[in-house]
């Protein structure tokens, strides 16, 4: 396993993780999260992603109840939650990123998981509703209080981030570290152009969720639509319209032909070809089987494959370059 460094932050983490969003508490069992969390770990993870939305809750009572179980030294691994979405309720202040609701939720969090403080703490969408100013204090005062140990943002935009360091910077506080957005051959516009200059001016990191893009960079979507699948849940219609959009079936066709003959795996090519950008920190793996987590862990020894005439032909592939910001 290779470590890195969360942006600017002191803090390593594993270049592969393991998230437990779709999954846990919903799509699978204890046992099977638990063998999951337990081949991941033993093979170098040492971030392991939840939210307070996942399963409405339930994804991290799993998660705390295995973390608990497994009785690993607690400075080994870090977990994560996030704030915004709530655990189900919709009154008024079940959601949003108002210090009410964030404290709330931190606590509740921090219950169910069955931890004394939260490593990484994401804002897990921008809040139109709450002054920024606001959301910034209420995370360094979590911060002061030892309930989480760094802050971060999820689907955020350039413009965001920044505004929340203009304001830790104003008030001498802590600015975001990290932010958690959709990283892979189909989604490439904000990791790789709009935060381009967020690596090096505030030193962002990044925790970069559905390299797979939810499966479709699998050989699963080529041939028929499988039972089984997060993409045949119930509730997930949105993001089965969203991915298996014909041109991205098109282009894993074409792809699943190349890594094959590169002797290599379609998943191993796509997460290799994430993390080969030095700007990931972590990419996020998810996973219902023991079998389907074993291959994408061993991603890492796609890593040689991807010279630059193999990159040449995957981008002759992907036609979807993003164009950097003039200035």
């Amino acid at each position: 396993m290779e470590y890195r460094r969360l942006g600017k932050s002191g803090v390593q983490v594993s270049v592969l993780s393991f998230g437990s969003w779709v999954t846990f508490g919903k799509q699978i069992g204890d046992d099977t999260a638990e063998s999951l969390m337990r081949m991941a770990y033993e093979n170098g993870v040492n971030f392991f992603d939840n939210a307070e939305i996942y399963a409405r809750g339930e994804s991290e009572r799993v998660m705390g109840r295995i973390l608990k179980k497994m009785d690993w030294e607690r400075s080994s691994w870090l977990v994560s939650s996030k704030v915004f979405f709530g655990d189900g309720g919709k009154l008024p202040n079940q959601t949003g990123l108002s210090r009410k609701h964030i404290f709330e939720a931190c606590h509740a969090s921090l219950k169910r998981l069955q931890v004394e403080y939260i490593d990484l703490y994401f804002c897990h969408r921008p809040d139109k509703n709450t002054p920024v100013e606001e959301t910034v204090w209420a995370m360094n005062h979590l911060i002061a209080q030892g309930k989480i140990l760094y802050w971060g943002t999820s689907e955020w935009s350039a413009q965001e981030i920044m505004e929340a360091h203009m304001v830790a910077r104003e008030n001498r506080l802590i600015g975001p570290v990290m932010e958690q957005p959709q990283y892979n051959m189909f989604h490439r516009e904000k990791v790789e152009a709009e935060f381009n200059k967020l690596y090096s001016t505030v030193g962002l990191g990044t925790t970069i969720w559905s390299p797979l893009g939810s499966g479709v960079l699998t050989d699963k979507y080529l041939q028929k639509f499988p039972a089984d699948t997060r993409l045949g849940l119930e509730g997930f219609d949105w993001l089965k319209d969203r991915s298996l959009k014909p041109e991205h079936l098109r282009r894993a066709h074409k792809l699943n032909a190349l890594a094959q003959s590169l002797g290599t795996t379609l998943p191993k090519l796509a997460i290799a070809w994430c993390v080969q950008n030095p700007n990931v920190s972590t990419a996020i793996l998810g996973a219902s089987r023991p079998e389907q987590l074993k291959e994408t862990l061993d991603s890492l020894d796609a890593l040689r494959l991807l010279t630059p005439a193999v990159n040449k032909r995957i981008e002759g592939i992907l036609q979807n370059k993003p164009e950097l910001p003039a200035f």
